[in-house]
């Protein structure tokens, strides 16, 4: 008998040990910085190899760039030393680039992540990195490309301490830090993907509504899913219509969770105010009608309505905004209010 008693707190014991370092495994947080073996320059692909490993739960503080060159940067009033050294960096020994512009930090491989997957990342945090931003547009690019046939670049200083950006004399822009580009490996089929239009892998979605405290989902297409992150901004109006928002590089804290019992065709987001679907595609009449359709899908399976009411609730309830329309593919995003869900728990 006392050797039975042994045996159950023993048994126990291990049972509470082996819990115990679940969820201390499941605090564990991990620092990635960009240098010229830690990033993707202008490309999703399948093929990446992981430049970091962490499990379902785990955080990862992400340090990424600026989309410019030091060049760039100086010859439109950027002081040399307040050019980040990693932008210099990666500029002079990455050789690998391209066909986009973003120097993306990653790819992160998030263990048991398989296809068919979602991918829950929970942006916990952005933050500054450097004191300035800018704002630039160039011939051939923009959404009046016709009106603004010229390269022009503004440095734009920011006050992290107020939290607002310096645009000119009598405009302060409130900041928002938020990540233009946040995604996922596509389908190994598609090679390699421009970092430019965002499409069912997320990426280049440039919704300013994904600050810190929002969650992204995203379809996972390749094993471990293989997350990158760049394309800092601290300010973005809907549309980004000269191309750029406020660029400039910023700190993020994201914890990975995959989900299970998940399957999602396009990207999703939540706030803690709303519910968020979208559309990407190059026609904007097209992007829309997916934005639509994804919220019936959502208010169908995970409100339980009926497709004639969630078409209906989605008219007299949902607002749609153009995400932007500068990068290959048009983005629309709609979001409907948690407040009306009365009886819901999110």
């Amino acid at each position: 008998m006392i050797r039975h008693k042994i045996s159950i707190g023993l048994g126990s014991l291990l049972v509470g040990l082996f819990l115990f370092s679940q969820q201390a495994h499941a605090q564990s947080t991990h620092t990635l910085k960009p240098t010229p073996k830690t990033v993707a320059w202008g490309y999703y692909d399948a093929k990446t190899l992981p430049v970091l490993r962490v499990k379902s739960g785990d955080t990862v503080e992400i340090q990424t760039l600026i989309t410019s060159s030091p060049k760039r940067l100086e010859d439109a009033g950027v002081q040399p030393d307040q050019v980040e050294q990693s932008l210099r960096d990666i500029t002079d020994q990455v050789k690998e680039k391209g066909p986009g512009a973003h120097i993306l930090t990653g790819p992160v491989y998030v263990e048991s992540a398989e296809v068919g997957n979602v991918l829950e990342v929970r942006i916990l945090g952005a933050k500054l990195a450097i004191p300035y931003a800018y704002n630039a547009f160039g011939p051939g690019r923009g959404f009046l490309p016709e009106d603004f046939p010229y390269p022009k670049m503004k440095i734009i200083p920011l006050d992290e301490n107020r939290m607002i950006a310096r645009f000119a004399a009598g405009i302060e822009i409130p900041l928002h830090p938020f990540f233009g580009s946040m995604g996922v490996a596509p389908p190994e089929t598609s090679g390699r993907l421009s970092s430019n239009p965002p499409w069912i892998q997320a990426g280049n979605l440039d919704n300013k509504d994904l600050v810190a405290g929002t969650t992204l989902y995203i379809p996972v297409h390749a094993p471990g899913a293989l997350f990158e992150v760049g394309d800092g901004h601290v300010g973005q109006g809907d549309g980004d219509v000269d191309i750029t928002a406020l660029e400039t590089s910023l700190i993020g804290t994201f914890q990975f969770i995959v989900r299970k019992d998940m399957h999602l065709r396009w990207p999703r987001a939540e706030t803690p105010t709303h519910f968020i679907t979208m559309g990407l595609h190059e026609d904007l009449n097209e992007a829309t009608k997916l934005a639509v359709r994804e919220m019936i899908d959502f208010l169908m399976n995970e409100k339980h309505l009926t497709r004639d009411d969630a078409y209906m609730l989605s008219s007299v309830a949902a607002d749609l905004h153009i995400t932007e329309l500068v990068d290959g593919n048009k983005g629309v995003h709609m979001m409907i209010p948690k407040s009306i869900f009365v009886n819901s728990t999110n």
